[in-house]
């Protein structure tokens, strides 16, 4: 089986796909911007062979490279990068080389765009808040009394919460338009809820033969856009109000053959014309493995290996069985360099050292939304994860 992975270095969870797919006897491919000296040695002895291009966006060169792999080693079973960002260009690619095992051109706009991922939800029977896309003031005005203040404003397409807005008024709201993006903009009304998650590995006959979930107890949009301290954390298993979303979703998404992390809002407040407290409301779907740790996250929380799932998934070998043994929460906390925080860095590994599993110094670039320095702490009580955060993030 000949599998070309595009982007292998990043995300960095590449390596474990790559190493694992090897490990079941798969070709591994891989086309990337980065020198291959500078590659990880563990993803180097990974791959069967590396191609790299000046610049992943260059569909040519791109076409070239998977051209002269299929030269080279025959037809290509399996192209993915499992990253939102190279979505179009992956199903491009599938269809210009008549690869199957994934979405199509045709495929997109239902998996990327906000406003059709909306509908998707509305027609599975899953709640969403209220939206429309965002063109004219009058028309966003006309919106907000319908729905009230604050608003949301986001990119019909876009990755994670760059570029989301809150509106709390109509002064904020004009304003917007006299310095708006030049893309197309979503508004919806604002959600007084949390954003959890069904994360999964969906099988070619589009089961789901894993499930895990991420609760997010801060918003993501105050983590991107505030700075506020990252903080998000996996379960034991999916959550059990959460997985029948998250289970109709991938039925009625079409989803095959993927590793999926779906966002759904439940609602910690009633909201008149959206549901009651504990309420579960679709939000968007993305096509790739969770971000950044949290598959690290779910394998520690559910004593289990995503990463060889997965390859079972593509070689279509049977999925193992989970594990009967405990499971644990495992927290993903974050800390600011430029807060000034009531005990130090040595004084809170001294007191949780039993539960601090990892401290990971992110790269300035993932900073500004993962911190400046994150803890995984994993614990078998949730109250003593929220006391660790509590303890870890209390300002002086």
């Amino acid at each position: 089986m000949n599998f070309i992975y595009i982007s292998p270095e990043f995300p960095v969870t590449g390596t474990a796909f790559i190493t694992q797919l090897r490990a079941k006897g798969v070709t591994v491919l891989g086309i990337g911007e980065s020198p291959y000296d500078g590659l990880p040695m563990e993803l180097r002895n990974a791959m069967t062979e590396y191609y790299r291009v000046d610049s992943l966006q260059d569909y040519d060169q791109v076409l070239r490279a998977v051209a002269f792999f299929t030269f080279r080693y025959g037809k290509i079973d399996w192209l993915e990068s499992n990253n939102e960002f190279w979505l179009e260009q992956d199903a491009q690619l599938r269809r210009d080389f008549h690869i199957t095992t994934g979405f199509q051109p045709e495929d997109m706009e239902r998996v990327k765009r906000k406003s059709q991922m909306k509908e998707v939800f509305r027609q599975a029977g899953i709640p969403v808040c209220r939206g429309q896309m965002l063109t004219t003031p009058e028309d966003a005005l006309s919106f907000t009394k319908e729905v009230g203040y604050p608003v949301i404003a986001k990119p019909d397409i876009g990755v994670g919460a760059s570029q989301t807005y809150k509106f709390m008024n109509e002064e904020e709201l004009l304003a917007f338009f006299a310095d708006k993006p030049d893309v197309d903009m979503f508004m919806e009304e604002f959600v007084p809820g949390e954003v959890v998650t069904y994360d999964g590995i969906v099988d070619a006959k589009g089961e789901t033969v894993r499930e895990f979930t991420l609760e997010c107890p801060v918003s993501i949009m105050d983590m991107a856009n505030l700075g506020v301290e990252t903080m998000f954390y996996s379960t034991k298993g999916p959550a059990e109000d959460v997985a029948p979303y998250g289970r109709k979703a991938v039925k009625a998404f079409g989803v095959k053959s993927r590793y999926i992390h779906f966002e759904f809002f439940r609602l910690y407040e009633d909201k008149k014309g959206l549901g009651k407290k504990g309420d579960i409301l679709g939000l968007e779907v993305n096509m790739r493995p969770p971000g950044g740790f949290a598959p690290h996250m779910h394998n520690m929380s559910n004593n289990t290996d995503c990463f060889r799932a997965y390859a079972d998934m593509v070689t279509g070998a049977p999925v193992e069985e989970e594990s009967a043994d405990e499971k644990y929460y495992t927290l993903f906390l974050g800390r600011r360099h430029y807060v000034h925080y009531a005990h130090s860095e040595e004084e809170t590994e001294a007191r949780w050292q039993a539960g601090i599993q990892q401290k990971i110094y992110p790269a300035p670039a993932e900073a500004a939304v993962m911190s400046d320095i994150v803890y995984i702490f994993k614990t078998h009580d949730l109250d003593e994860l929220y006391a660790f955060a509590a303890y870890a993030t209390q300002h002086a």
